[in-house]
């Protein structure tokens, strides 16, 4: 698999193929490398604590890839993709639209030399429209495709306003969207004669695709959405509760749950109330239920609380920043932090692939390649190139 992509949606998508045993060749510019390693600290640091060009940003999303430092604006780089191509399952980009045409790298170019090729492009408009040629961004997109106005504090309340979500949630969403596009267009290629096709990726559809109930609420009543803060939509209360020594989150998604909530903080008397005793009229009523249950949760500890909610079985939780989330006893359980060692860091740590097979577990991680260190081990590996050939590209600046 050729990946073309830079920053962080495509490149998280092809992660995950590589997570699964796909053997995925990141492309790099020579000398400057993928965007992403020039994204600003932390960088990770060498033996004697100096930084390197190895920043967090870029270690998250290149796991279990290869990289080849290749000049694909050469005449010579161009033709190493095209030989490159006939060997390969899959190709991934995400240059601004018509830009790989200019040099013959563009779907129907590479079709050409293997009609068997999945050609997935992820761009943040798609291919066709008015915004087409439009560059953008995560943050962007967040806006545009109407994350931004549910997410945030309520009108009415201080510090009132649309809120971006902290990571870059449009491109994950579309790094899944990847991934799961370029497994179906292979199995329908391998089920259905053998030809390839091309996958065309926008952030702005993955974006409002991914506001799902959000989205369907407007669908259905034409009424828009708006910000709820922590609130829940449906079941309530639910809602993050500062508690005297920090906050939980609680979910209270049906009757019987409130009942239960009731019960375990000591208000039997709410489960009964005029305007609480269905979820319809907690729904209606829902800041008024927030305020009664803000005032009993400051009573007593984060601790005594959860406590007290698990035992009645109520979903509820801690406000965990990342220090204690890889420290959460559940997340040490089920080994969400992996070791994949790097040639500058031996003991490198990486999220754990969320994905869990009983067959063909992922086990292995190999750390986020450097810029160029698989060059001259992948073309001398499918191409065949000696190390004659390879000095000679590099003398002529195309590796």
């Amino acid at each position: 698999m050729l990946d073309l992509t830079r920053v962080l949606a495509g490149p998280f998508g092809s992660q995950i193929l590589a997570d699964m045993g796909a053997d995925v060749i990141k492309i790099e510019r020579p000398v400057v490398g993928d965007d992403a390693r020039i994204f600003g600290e932390p960088y990770l640091r060498d033996g004697e604590g100096r930084p390197t060009r190895e920043n967090a940003f870029y270690l998250s999303v290149n796991r279990n890839k290869r990289s080849v430092a290749l000049n694909i604006a050469s005449t010579g780089g161009q033709a190493l993709i095209r030989e490159l191509v006939k060997s390969c399952d899959v190709v991934m980009e995400n240059y601004k639209v018509g830009d790989l045409k200019r040099y013959g790298l563009d779907y129907e170019s590479l079709k050409a030399v293997n009609p068997r090729i999945v050609y997935c492009s992820v761009t943040g408009y798609g291919q066709t429209g008015p915004l087409a040629g439009k560059p953008g961004y995560d943050a962007v997109f967040q806006g545009e495709c109407g994350l931004m106005s549910v997410t945030g504090v309520p009108d009415g309340k201080p510090g009132a306003g649309p809120m971006k979500v902290g990571p870059s949630i449009i491109d994950l969403f579309t790094g899944l969207n990847v991934a799961n596009a370029i497994l179906a267009a292979l199995y329908h290629r391998d089920a259905n004669g053998g030809e390839g096709q091309y996958i065309d990726i926008a952030l702005l559809d993955c974006g409002v695709s991914a506001l799902s109930h959000y989205a369907q609420i407007y669908l259905t009543s034409g009424e828009v959405p708006v910000r709820r803060g922590t609130q829940g939509n449906g079941g309530m209360p639910t809602s993050m509760f500062p508690c005297s020594d920090g906050a939980i989150m609680i979910t209270s998604g049906n009757d019987k749950q409130y009942v239960a909530l009731c019960d375990a903080v000591g208000h039997p008397e709410l489960a009964t109330h005029p305007r609480f005793h269905t979820n319809v009229l907690r729904v209606q009523h829902r800041d008024e239920i927030t305020e009664v249950f803000n005032a009993i949760f400051a009573t007593n500890t984060v601790d005594y609380w959860l406590e007290k909610l698990g035992a009645a079985g109520i979903p509820s939780g801690p406000i965990n920043d990342l220090a204690q989330v890889f420290a959460y006893p559940q997340a040490v359980h089920r080994g969400l932090r992996a070791r994949a060692p790097h040639p500058l860091k031996p003991d490198l740590d990486v999220i754990r692939s969320p994905l869990n097979f009983s067959a063909t577990p992922i086990t292995d991680y190999r750390a986020p390649p450097m810029l160029g260190e698989h060059t001259a081990e992948v073309l001398g590996e499918v191409l065949n190139l000696d190390e004659e050939a390879l000095a000679r590209l590099r003398e002529q600046g195309v590796i």
